[in-house]
């Protein structure tokens, strides 16, 4: 029996209903013959129709970001129908779908919100539907792919963007059309939590990996979001949403070279404003870069989204206003102008004061119109007006989710993105036959990396470093775990090094771990993903003493760090046997690892970011300005004594392992650089070339890194830049000639009235294995 509430809750559907069929049946009659239905003309006519048509509300609602939450029940699956007429009056224009529930569910629940929008209501508006994809659908059984860190040490442009278009094939399967992700964040503060998120340190990798992510899923019909806009992942002391200090010239030059990368070349449809504040401006305020940069000079026309509450941290974090209660007014002053075009939730939905602001001639209702025009234009570009919802039924998602072709990819990806650090005595690859002692709090644990969905780590289909040697070795496996990850206690010792006593060659594996999303806001232990920021770059707990148990019983030791960032232990360095670094795996993780300790993969990855000795020589990032990094090393010897130094007294500002290091089982040797012209204007693209030899007796594939150095400039530069790559496979014996362009116009600096030019003079274009490990250069004179 219904309750009194329950009928006058359904009698309220029924008039809300009966009202918006008076207006639109079927959503086509009052707006016949619309322009903006017509799928042929042109899109900006569209929007002017379609603007003309919208009361103050409805364009509010375009403004805010509602909730699958609010019509599905996310523990039952029960549907409140109220809750979706009440979410789409204020927020129709997206809605979020990121819970930890059966697919069908979500599927369900956004074709139910699409059909009503297009048929419930006066316009039809669709929604953009979202949620997070930074290394694969956030859905239980989607494809988890490895973390961004992980797939930019593959250099391989090509497997990314093949990622993208299956993490996309898997979104619209369920309805889903938008995925905040790629970041174009840099990894340049490596105390900072999110490290894992970035694609690593360089503004042109980031810049490439970003580009190939948005073209992959943009290619499949879902809308890229690139994050976090911009100059966020250097907070103060390496916390999360901390200030970042910085100038003009070192935004323009570092931070928003990869964001125009992957918004403006690739297209992206949308990008997320940031949490924190540059050189004192919040970034969901800024209207320098916002409206000026992105809109006034790169000339984009889509939309942008503040990140969740992120418009409220104006009074309760920067006190630009007041914060009890939060000045909804001051805060949509703040943005909306600003081109912060949409609210997203988590926090005080501020922008439903739009309405009273125009009213009341506070706010130009054209600043408003902007915005909208900016939503809609997407919306209209993707075809979501002709084809809202394109989700499948239950019964075909197997054949689009969670396929034998994307668990093949993820395996691939993973291996191509490890990076062999070291080799002694070429312990690796590992016999087949070998004995092998697998030990480590991290050897039988899926350690995924944040942004996964809710218990991710326990999915059947995972594949733990554990599994991949025993499925790949015809040897006795042996598993001790030695240690808690996250605890001092050494009573676990004695069983580890028994077992590594009694095999031929230890493998120890050892690192960070981050949480899924859900644990991770439950402030689970962690040592990095969001807001879990590290003052150490060491191991944590009893870790650290397990390697060196381990190493102390004379059998070869590989080490193998599972992270989210570089970890500083130089002295595993010189002591393992071997050491290998896989950032975050993929569910086909231990597969992945597997195929590189054995030989079936030759490691190819290249590191996307710096390891420093110790935490406090940061900033450690290859492309420091001119006049930094003095070095007049000190150093503790082995017997302890003192050797003191002065940059620094007992240490190096150097890195122990630089951008693009990594050691390979073949051997290559470069040579025969040149350059297509010695001599170029600033509109030429010109090719650099190289020849590589292999002269092991192993096939391995070589990433070939260019970078420039400007001789002579009028202002401060970076010592050097990476402005080009190529991963080429290069057999055993054989010799390839690989060719990179390097556009001239590339070459150009901010001057000292802030202008882009390139200067005349001459640059020396290097190409190597590495940032450091530089073969040959030519001279380019512009």
């Amino acid at each position: 029996m219904l309750s009194i509430k329950s009928i006058a809750t359904f009698l309220a559907g029924l008039s809300f209903a009966a009202a918006a069929t008076a207006q639109s049946p079927n959503g086509t009659n009052s707006t016949a013959g619309a322009i903006y239905k017509n799928p042929h003309a042109p899109v900006e006519a569209r929007i002017s129709d379609l603007l003309s048509r919208m009361t103050i509300e409805d364009k509010t609602a375009q403004l805010m970001q509602g909730d699958i939450a609010s019509w599905i029940n996310t523990t039952t699956n029960a549907f409140n129908y109220s809750g979706l007429v009440a979410n789409m009056e204020t927020k129709a224009g997206q809605f979020y779908v990121g819970y930890p529930v059966p697919q069908s569910w979500i599927s369900a629940g956004v074709k139910r919100a699409q059909e009503y929008l297009m048929k419930n209501t006066t316009l039809g508006i669709p929604a953009f539907v979202q949620t997070e994809g930074i290394h694969g659908f956030l859905i239980g059984n989607a494809t988890i792919f490895n973390s961004p860190i992980a797939y930019a040490c593959s250099f391989d442009p090509e497997l990314v963007q093949e990622m993208g278009a299956i993490i996309a094939q898997e979104s619209l399967a369920l309805g889903v059309n938008q995925l905040f992700a790629p970041l174009a964040d840099l990894a340049r503060e490596l105390r900072y939590g999110r490290v894992e998120e970035t694609f690593g340190e360089d503004p042109y990798l980031t810049g490439e990996i970003a580009y190939s992510y948005v073209k992959g899923l943009q290619g499949g019909k879902v809308s890229a979001t690139v994050k976090h806009f911009v100059g966020f992942s250097n907070p103060e002391q390496g916390l999360n949403t901390g200030p970042v200090h910085g100038g003009e010239r070192e935004m323009r030059t570092t931070w928003m070279p990869p964001f125009k990368r992957a918004i403006i070349d690739a297209g992206a449809y949308s990008i997320m404003s940031a949490y924190h504040s540059y050189d004192g401006v919040p970034a969901v305020a800024d209207h320098h870069t916002l409206t000026e940069i992105l809109r006034g000079e790169w000339g984009y026309k889509y939309w942008v989204t503040s990140d969740a509450g992120a418009p409220d941290r104006l009074c309760s974090a920067f006190k630009m206003c007041a914060s009890t209660p939060i000045d909804s007014e001051k805060v949509t002053m703040y943005a909306l102008p600003a081109g912060n075009d949409v609210e997203m939730g988590g926090g005080s939905f501020n922008f439903k004061t739009i309405p009273q602001l125009v009213e009341s001639g506070k706010l130009d209702i054209s600043v408003v119109d902007t915005a909208v025009s900016r939503t809609l234009r997407a919306k209209f570009e993707m075809g979501l007006f002709e084809n809202p919802f394109e989700g499948v039924p239950a019964n075909k998602t197997a054949s689009l989710i969670h396929t034998p072709k994307s668990v093949k990819l993820a395996r691939q990806l993973d291996a191509d993105s490890i990076v062999l650090l070291e080799n002694h005595n070429n312990v690796l690859p590992l016999k087949e036959s070998a004995n092998v002692a697998v030990i480590g709090p991290m050897a039988d644990f899926m350690n995924l990396g944040d942004y996964v969905v809710y218990r991710s780590q326990y999915n059947p289909t995972n594949v733990t470093p554990l599994q991949g040697i025993r499925a790949a070795s015809k040897g006795t496996i042996t598993y001790a775990q030695g240690c808690e990850r996250w605890s001092n206690d050494q009573s676990g010792f004695p069983a580890a090094i028994a077992t590594a006593k009694a095999a031929d060659v230890a493998v120890v594996l050892v690192g960070t771990w981050s949480r899924d999303q859900q644990e991770l806001w439950q402030g689970l232990n962690a040592t990095t993903g969001e807001h879990v920021d590290v003052a150490s770059l060491n191991l944590v707990g009893a870790m650290g003493p397990l390697v060196q148990a381990i190493i102390e019983t004379g059998k070869p030791t590989v080490v193998v760090y599972q992270s989210g960032k570089p970890i500083s232990e130089p002295w595993i360095s010189n002591s393992s046997a071997a050491l290998v670094q896989q950032f975050y795996p993929s569910e086909q993780g231990g597969n992945a690892l597997a195929d590189v300790l054995y030989g079936a993969v030759n490691p190819n990855g290249k590191l996307s970011v710096s390891f420093p000795y110790d935490v406090g020589t940061l900033p450690i990032y290859y492309d420091y300005l001119n006049s930094g990094r003095s070095t007049d090393p000190g150093y503790i010897s082995a017997n302890g004594a003192l050797n003191f130094g002065h940059q620094y007294v007992l240490g190096t500002p150097q890195p122990l392992y630089e951008f693009g290091y990594g050691k390979s089982y073949s051997t290559f040797v470069y040579s025969n650089v040149s350059l297509s012209s010695a001599t170029a204007s600033t509109t030429d693209t010109i090719t650099a070339s190289v020849s590589i030899t292999n002269t092991s007796p192993v096939d391995g594939k070589e990433v070939v890194q260019l970078y420039v150095q400007d001789a002579l400039s009028s202002v401060v530069v970076p010592n050097q830049q990476l402005k080009g790559f190529k991963k080429v496979l290069v057999k055993t014996g054989k010799t390839v000639d690989v060719a990179i362009e390097l556009k001239v116009q590339d070459l150009g600096l901010w001057d000292i009235n802030m202008k882009y030019v390139v200067e005349p003079g001459d640059f020396v274009i290097w190409m190597g294995s590495s940032s450091k490990d530089l073969r040959g250069n030519a001279t380019l004179t512009v």
